[in-house]
């Protein structure tokens, strides 16, 4: 499973020209699944995404989690993080993880960040084209992959 994080002051997500996730001051999550990733890989990563210490004290460090600044998450499927270009110029996705699959832990993934008392959490629709938008705040972004 891979995640690729930003800290953003707000992003939102629109399918169809309808807005179906939108958040202010959090993360916007971009979540990959590979073939061989299971809930215990799930539970890892939303156990690092929510104690993750990047956003600013009084003292302007970056030693607060999501949950101390009542942040907010926007979560979305994005298989294409599993893109091999090692071959021509054509990226292959055979690396990720077949979509009913995928779609499971990535419904998993969402729940599990839901019991952990975030303030809001937010997401994608999968399989939809997705138009994300967002203002990523540093910029800061994390990769994280278990």
């Amino acid at each position: 499973m891979k995640l690729v994080i930003q800290r953003v002051k707000y992003a939102s997500v629109e399918v169809d020209k309808k807005v179906v996730g939108k958040i202010d001051k959090g993360f916007l999550v971009l979540l990959g699944v590979g073939p061989e990733d299971t809930t215990e890989n799930a539970d890892y990563l939303v156990k690092k995404l929510i104690n993750l210490r990047v956003f600013t004290d009084e003292n302007d460090k970056m030693n607060l989690s999501i949950k101390d600044i009542d942040g907010e998450l926007l979560i979305i499927s994005q298989f294409t993080l599993y893109a091999d270009c090692s071959q021509g110029n054509r990226p292959s996705f055979t690396g990720a993880a077949k979509p009913d699959k995928a779609n499971e832990l990535y419904e998993y993934f969402i729940e599990k960040c839901k019991e952990n008392n975030i303030k809001k959490v937010e997401h994608g629709i999968f399989g939809a084209d997705m138009k994300v938008e967002l203002l990523n705040d540093g910029p800061v972004t994390i990769l994280l992959e278990k």
